[in-house]
């Protein structure tokens, strides 16, 4: 009888979980049966590993063979296991020494000729395996950059099995052939998802690609509204007739908005590498990330969902970035509403028979919808053809408490003549705005430090109106309009964090009223007699 183990990594959203693989081998008829709750994917990994352990140069063992899967009770899924299973078969076979893979987390799927193919969702499976206390992990070649964003992790890249086994054994590693030049790399094809780059998805571009502010003409109060928006994580919408330039603003956000973090960075990579969206060749994303879901995407798509265990929806493709919704009104009310609960709490809680996953979703949503389903509504000299009850109808598909958790709502003009000729001259550049977002988002660290809270909109209410408190009178006019029935108390919370991040970008040590009042129209959209034009003094 032989038996070895060793470890590997099962997913359950972007969290890991260590999964013992043990192989153990008994006389008898030859068979190979695989237990621990795996899938489909997973069950015909037998075939998989049979057919590269035997083309790697190794004998199959002729015996009864189990391979367990612990803890029995979590599902696992994927191909990540087949390098784990093929190795503990040979230790138990003692074609390896089983000492040598018992401290050992191998990921990675295997092909019939024994080559070693990425998978997704490495850097969460390495995160798990680093805080485990293991730090020896295997991973395909092409995976290995990603694996080595984890500090404490020592990793090994390989190229096929036959390398891991002369690796083990301390004989003399062979080598593979090089990949074919002049065309992509087949093995990248398991770390991407067809049609999830582009336009059609995620959209990841490097900063110098992200289109420039100043590339917008008019429009300065909408170009306000971003800039406090960028400054303070704030939730928009704009609503104006169709042309105005509402997804323009939009897609220009990601451009003032500060650079992320190193942890953020390793957030969101993870994300995106168990979604299957992270770019071959950059292991570690770096620019803020911009999701624009067309709006015939389901409720699941948005947030979160799939057969099985639920995999990344878009809010968490967002995950600290940008989150689009164009022709916001046309998306089913369903999935509109499924952002609600996201939108408060910053992460998505979805609940399958397979089991519970907590899914990171951080982002910030800019909401675009024209003012009828015609877009002439709001136009002077043209006529709109929507009877008023179908005008109704349209404007309520955006429900009352999805609207009451967006702080800035903007009402985009269409660009007059002169602006658009450039006669009022050339809107300030993504730079320069990026740097007064950049300057405000430093004040609102300093006063937050030793917080768990990074921007405005994090902070409790509670806490902006005992800990740090506005200027004497400056939440009069607030007040009035929470008495009047304007705000909700939800609502009056929001209209303090946007204060704050106007008092930031004024170089204010708190709100006064002014600011207060800046907040207030940019929530209600109800005329202050502020001036909303961009610049940090105005």
């Amino acid at each position: 009888m032989g038996f070895a183990r060793t470890c590997s990594v099962a997913l359950t959203g972007v969290e890991g979980v260590l999964v013992e693989v043990q192989a153990d081998l008994e006389p008898g008829l030859a068979a190979f049966t695989l237990v621990g709750l795996p899938d489909k994917t997973l069950f015909e990994s037998r075939d998989r590993v049979r057919a590269a352990v035997v083309n790697s140069g190794a004998d199959w063992p002729q015996k009864k063979l189990t391979v367990g899967l612990s803890p029995a009770s979590v599902p696992k899924s994927g191909a990540g296991f087949d390098l784990a299973v093929a190795v503990v078969i040979l230790a138990a076979a003692e074609r390896i020494d089983p000492t040598a893979i018992a401290d050992l987390v191998l990921i990675g799927e295997l092909g019939l000729d024994g080559r070693a193919r990425p998978v997704r969702g490495i850097l969460p499976a390495v995160l798990a395996a680093a805080e485990a206390g293991y730090r020896q992990v295997v991973v395909p070649e092409q995976c290995a950059g990603e694996a080595a964003l984890v500090p404490d992790a020592s990793v090994l890249g390989i190229r096929s099995l036959r390398q891991l086994i002369a690796i083990l054994n301390d004989t003399e590693v062979p080598e593979e052939p090089p990949a074919a030049t002049g065309r992509p790399d087949p093995m990248l094809a398991g770390l991407v998802i067809p049609g999830t780059t582009g336009a059609a998805g995620i959209g990841l571009t490097a900063r110098t690609d992200i289109p420039d502010l100043g590339d917008v003409a008019g429009q300065r109060a909408a170009r306000r509204a971003l800039e406090v928006a960028a400054a303070g994580g704030h939730h928009v919408l704009f609503t104006g007739p169709p042309g105005a330039g509402k997804t323009m603003l939009a897609e220009r956000l990601p451009g003032i908005m500060p650079e992320l973090t190193r942890q953020e960075s390793l957030e969101v990579t993870a994300v995106h590498s168990v979604a299957g969206v992270l770019p071959p060749g950059e292991p570690l994303v770096r620019t803020v990330p911009y999701c624009a879901p067309h709006h015939s995407a389901t409720m699941q798509s948005l947030v979160g969902g799939g057969n099985g265990l639920p995999r990344p929806g878009a809010v968490s493709l967002a995950h600290r970035g940008v989150l689009f919704l164009d022709e916001a009104p046309e998306f089913s009310t369903k999935a509109l509403d499924a952002l609600r609960q996201p939108l408060e709490s910053g992460q998505v809680v979805v609940a399958r028979a397979a089991g519970v996953v907590r899914l990171p979703a951080r982002f910030l949503m800019v909401l675009a919808a024209n003012p009828c389903p015609c877009g002439r509504h709001t136009l002077h000299g043209i006529g709109c053809d929507c009877p008023p009850s179908v005008i109704r109808r349209y404007q309520a598909r955006l429900s009352g408490p999805l609207l009451d958790r967006v702080d800035l709502r903007v009402e985009v003009q269409p660009v007059t003549r002169a602006d658009l000729l450039g006669q009022g001259g050339r809107g300030e550049s993504s730079a320069v705005v990026a740097g007064r977002v950049a300057e405000a988002r430093a004040r609102a660290a300093a006063r937050l430090a030793g917080t768990p809270w990074t921007v405005n909109s994090e902070v409790p209410g509670h806490e902006l109106r005992t800990r740090w408190q506005p200027a004497p009178g400056a939440l009069a006019q607030a007040e009035r309009d929470l008495e009047r029935g304007l705000l909700t108390a939800r609502g009056l919370d929001r209209v303090l964090r946007v204060a704050w991040t106007v008092a930031d970008l004024g170089g204010k040590g708190s709100p006064d009223a002014l600011d207060v009042a800046v907040a207030l129209e940019l929530r209600t959209g109800i005329a202050r007699g502020v001036p909303l034009g961009t610049g940090a003094a105005s």
